[in-house]
């Protein structure tokens, strides 16, 4: 490393402002950030999702790890995903590093557009013990990114059981997203994101991190969300994932998070205009619409 890489990553209280998280990620690309949540609402989580998570069957090796345990849709199976999808220092985050303007010739007029947000994926993951380390990877490679470049994805791991460098706590590389296509991550120059339950790591979709070895007697458990620009494609088909009464039951701003926003200047359109539309006053006919005397 150079002494110009950070080398360890910031843990910071919760009642750290937002600009504080903001200036640990672009330093390290990374922040810990204690009591991400409080325990009525990390009680509340696996009350919904441990059951399902129990009876998910462990990877095979090749899309998922063997002795890994994927709980993808979490918005559909819990409503509590609201609060960590609102928590502050995530979506304050994701809002600096994702939403920010472009500008666009429209004839001779210069136009400035700003981007909106979705939800990617929101999955639980469940590493068992005996599980060897991860290959350290970017999670912006879903989006087939190029470096260095606009970050694409900003995303969030909430401890749901303690994370420590035994039992596989994620691993990241601070600074490695400053790194262009060419510099490849090497184990030595990882670092554990050790945290309590009810703690959250928060990266950048451009940051090495990976999965380490659980070494320990009990599974590892953490709940991943992560927010992407509204004009990519989401990892986690969130339209197909969360049937529309389920999405018709959360508020106005979750719903415009979970895509049903149009990202101007024009992609997510729905009959040429805003999808909250869709939700409000439901799909119609537009082709019988179309031919009504």
């Amino acid at each position: 490393m150079t002494d110009s890489q950070p080398t360890t990553l910031t843990t910071l209280p919760a009642s750290a402002t937002i600009e504080e998280a903001i200036e640990a990620v672009e330093a390290a690309g990374a922040v810990i950030i204690e009591d991400f949540i409080d325990s009525d609402t990390l009680n509340g989580l696996w009350e919904d999702l441990g059951p399902a998570l129990q009876l998910q069957a462990d990877g095979d090796g090749r899309l998922v790890g063997e002795k890994t345990r994927i709980l993808p849709g979490l918005v559909r199976r819990s409503a509590r995903s609201a609060t960590i999808m609102r928590e502050p220092h995530f979506l304050g985050t994701a809002r600096h590093f994702l939403q920010r303007p472009v500008r666009a010739w429209l004839g001779e007029q210069r136009i400035e557009f700003v981007p909106t947000i979705q939800l990617g994926i929101s999955r639980a993951i469940q590493i068992q013990p005996g599980v060897p380390v991860q290959g350290l990877h970017r999670d912006d490679t879903a989006h087939l990114r190029t470096h260095p470049g606009p970050e694409s994805r900003v995303q969030v791991m909430v401890a749901a059981s303690e994370f420590t460098a035994r039992n596989g706590a994620t691993r990241v590389i601070p600074g490695s997203h400053r790194w262009d296509d060419e510099r490849g991550p090497r184990e030595d120059e990882a670092v554990p994101a050790a945290m309590r339950a009810g703690s959250a790591l928060l990266w950048l979709g451009s940051t090495y991190h990976g999965a380490g070895a659980n070494a320990s007697g009990e599974p590892r458990t953490g709940l991943s969300y992560a927010y992407d620009l509204g004009n990519l494609r989401q990892e986690e088909n969130q339209y197909l994932s969360i049937p529309l009464d389920v999405v018709r039951g959360y508020p106005e701003d979750i719903q415009r998070l979970l895509g049903y926003e149009a990202c101007p200047p024009m992609c997510g359109l729905y009959e040429l205009s805003d999808p909250m539309l869709l939700l409000r006053d439901g799909p119609g006919d537009p082709v019988a619409a179309s031919h009504t005397p």
